[in-house]
């Protein structure tokens, strides 16, 4: 299991930050190798995605998710991995937005690109391309408020 931790300066609001992170579907538009997410329900999405050649596709559900704070995920199938994301106000129109993302490679090309450190430059380019897709738009294209509890077994 490899940790991947990256984070980005964006020239907006906190909550707008935060407001387009939870528009699971627009990640493809910035996201290098995501081809689509579907938001299942308000805990759950299928992601398909495509990386050298190859095409997954996986559920994950959100574990933890709290306004203007975090959201967290697990995968439920394919490469297992879990992360969050949060979000930090900086100045009143700038706000940190920090990935930190535990990977467990699956199979041969997976593992030499996480051990050659490209894994961790993949997420940073998707923080640094979310921060042109914010910023050049200046708004988000939608948000979700809701709060998501930590399950009762996940908690420490």
């Amino acid at each position: 299991m490899s940790t991947v931790m990256k984070a980005v300066d964006v020239d907006v609001p906190l909550s707008t930050a935060y407001n387009q992170w939870t528009q699971f579907e627009s990640f493809p538009e910035f996201m290098e190798g995501v081809e689509e997410v579907r938001q299942l329900d308000d805990t759950h999405t299928h992601w398909v995605t495509r990386v050298g050649g190859v095409t997954r596709e996986f559920d994950a559900t959100i574990t933890e998710q709290h306004p203007d704070e975090r959201v967290a995920w697990s995968s439920d199938s394919g490469p297992r991995h879990a992360g969050v994301i949060t979000f930090h106000r900086l100045e009143p129109n700038r706000t940190r937005v920090t990935a930190q993302m535990d990977i467990d490679p699956d199979g041969f090309l997976e593992q030499v690109a996480d051990k050659a450190g490209l894994l961790g430059r993949r997420v940073n380019n998707d923080l640094r391309r979310f921060k042109e897709f914010i910023e050049g738009r200046g708004h988000e294209t939608g948000g979700w408020r809701g709060d998501v509890d930590t399950p009762p077994t996940a908690r420490s």
